[in-house]
């Protein structure tokens, strides 16, 4: 008696390679329209927005990235990646008060590059696993950094890790709202919580110019200004 084998079920076959190509082609399109219209826009964009500028429909999208969280875990890997990286080279640092000092400029430099990664840091994602996994990493790298800057006397005692929270919501603020108008005003911000985080006599770097009252005017003129209709399509909410 002869036997024939029974077909493949669904889940067992194989994409044809042409397709998996383009369904991979299709997933670097949509992180690269994701990464260039977060860095400019903020994390508000989305996602019809994202599949117009990837040029992909929403179902292909769909398909690539589930929810805003997987598209965010993907697009913010490396960065977060970048994030944790500072903390270690901050507590490899023989100095932890020029350690915490370079933590706080180079993570505040971060969010100022990319207005995606300044809403990432001040916010949490509970299901992008991999993007939290790293800000945990971060996280408790950052306690030992404030232990060591205090027991050498240069941080404040009463200093905790909240107020690095605190600073990074204050910073995605002022990088949001000076973008254009005074792009370095966060230096600016960074320079005098430092100088609020520190214990009285310690060195600090020096502070940063302030921005004119010309680009902090316009800066305040284009927040009080309403949504334009271009801007509403970047939005879910508008």
């Amino acid at each position: 008696m002869t036997s024939t084998a029974e077909p493949d079920s669904p889940a067992d076959r194989q994409p044809e390679p042409g397709l998996r190509a383009d369904a991979e082609r299709n997933r670097e399109r949509i992180l690269a329209a994701a990464r260039r219209l977060y860095a400019s826009d903020g994390l508000g964009v989305s996602m019809a927005c994202i599949a117009r500028e990837a040029g992909v429909g929403k179902a292909t999208l769909s398909r690539r990235f589930a929810t805003r969280e997987e598209l965010i875990n993907a697009v913010f890997a490396d960065r977060m990646d970048a994030y944790a990286a500072a903390t270690a080279e901050a507590l490899a640092d023989p100095d932890p008060w020029h350690g915490f000092i370079g933590f706080i400029q180079a993570v505040c430099a971060m969010q100022a590059a990319d207005r995606g990664f300044a809403d990432v840091l001040a916010m949490t994602f509970p299901a992008a696993k991999a993007l939290e996994g790293r800000r945990a990493e971060a996280y408790d790298g950052f306690l030992e950094l404030i232990a060591r800057a205090q027991a050498g006397g240069h941080l404040r005692a009463d200093f905790t890790s909240q107020d690095l929270v605190i600073l990074l919501m204050a910073n995605a603020g002022v990088v949001a709202a000076t973008q254009d108008a005074a792009p370095d005003a966060w230096r600016r911000l960074v320079g005098q919580m430092l100088r609020a985080y520190a214990t009285p006599g310690t060195d600090l770097p020096p502070l940063e110019q302030a921005p004119a009252h010309t680009a902090l005017y316009r800066a305040m003129l284009r927040l009080a200004r309403p949504a334009t209709g271009g801007d509403t399509e970047r939005t879910d909410s508008r």
